[in-house]
């Protein structure tokens, strides 16, 4: 470990390695598809392995993590926020409509003002991402319990 490194710059380091190593084990229980295949575990896999890396990387660092803006604290608070209610909107009204939702907010949150590109983002998210994820990688949607607008558009 760097003699540089601050103390804070080891908390978020092993924060990093931890999250990620919890990530990475959770990402190892969800179910393979039908055919035996990770399917679904590859994205979520990555990312895991990828925080961990950024921890290590974090811990072994010449130079010292910037202190945190706060400034960025209400972003950050925000988003944290968008990201709960984005996962319990999916389960509640679909994939298509919780991303239509959360993709403009998001954007919002990051300092994009243009109303065009937040319709944009409204139309094209849902729409680019269900077909990487649900038709080119063949993952199954997850389905809202009280309207899915993949029922309306006859998805699957």
């Amino acid at each position: 470990m760097s003699a540089e490194a601050a103390p804070a710059s080891r908390a978020v380091g092993l924060a990093l390695i931890l999250i990620g190593m919890s990530a990475i084990v959770t990402s190892m229980g969800i179910s393979l598809d039908q055919y035996g295949r990770w399917g679904a575990r590859y994205f979520p896999l990555g990312g895991s392995v990828a925080l961990m890396l950024l921890g290590i990387a974090e811990l072994w660092g010449k130079k010292p993590s910037p202190a945190i803006e706060r400034r960025h604290l209400p972003a950050i608070g925000a988003l944290l926020v968008l990201s709960l209610v984005y996962v319990w909107s999916i389960s509640a009204f679909g994939y298509l409509l919780g991303t239509a939702l959360a993709a403009p907010l998001a954007l919002y949150i990051f300092g994009v003002r243009n109303p065009i590109g937040l319709a944009a983002a409204a139309t094209l998210c849902p729409a680019v991402y269900h077909s990487i994820f649900f038709v080119a990688l063949g993952v199954f949607p997850p389905l809202g319990k009280w309207f899915d607008l993949l029922d309306v558009i006859g998805g699957y």
